[in-house]
């Protein structure tokens, strides 16, 4: 598990949700990784010695274990009772942030790969949702649990929250 990452919180604000994306989500960035790495060592093969096949392919996969791991690391995903933050990079760094209550819709994708993997894309369409705004929470584990989540801290599921669904008495 990834540190969690500090949040500068408002008063009363919670942290509901703080994640990377998962392992699983970069299992295809290691596998071009050794597929590479192969073709690099038959290429060294074919041009060099043994023990030069033996040195490119280990550099090659380490290269491919450090680079997915620091992209896993960079990004934080973050869901608190007030507010969405997508957080990218180490040394140069990217934020995204929204109020929660901007928060139309929560949607989650997930392609036959990710449904193996138990993974999936979560998108929150809000209400500057357009081009460079949309918060998407790309490979993460569970998707419809961070989806839950959301829905319970915006309310979502609570009856009558817009007028509609009232309870109604049972003689009426």
């Amino acid at each position: 598990m990834l540190p969690r990452v500090a949040l500068n919180l408002t008063d009363g604000e919670q942290i509901i949700f703080q994640g990377h994306p998962s392992w699983r989500a970069i299992l295809g960035f290691y596998l071009k990784g050794l597929v590479i790495a192969i073709i690099l060592g038959v290429i060294a093969k074919l041009v060099g010695s043994t023990s030069d096949v033996f040195i490119v392919v280990i550099v090659v996969l380490a290269v491919t274990v450090a680079v997915g791991f620091l992209k896993r690391w960079a990004t934080t995903y973050t869901i608190t009772s007030r507010r969405l933050n997508i957080k990218r990079g180490i040394i140069s760094r990217e934020i995204q942030e929204t109020r929660l209550e901007r928060v139309q819709d929560v949607n989650y994708s997930q392609s036959v790969y990710q449904r193996i993997m138990q993974i999936g894309d979560v998108d929150f369409n809000t209400a500057a949702s357009g081009g460079d705004y949309d918060f998407i929470f790309y490979g993460v584990g569970n998707p419809e649990d961070v989806v839950q989540r959301v829905d319970r801290a915006t309310g979502a599921n609570a009856a009558g929250s817009h007028g509609l669904g009232e309870p109604q008495s049972p003689g009426i």
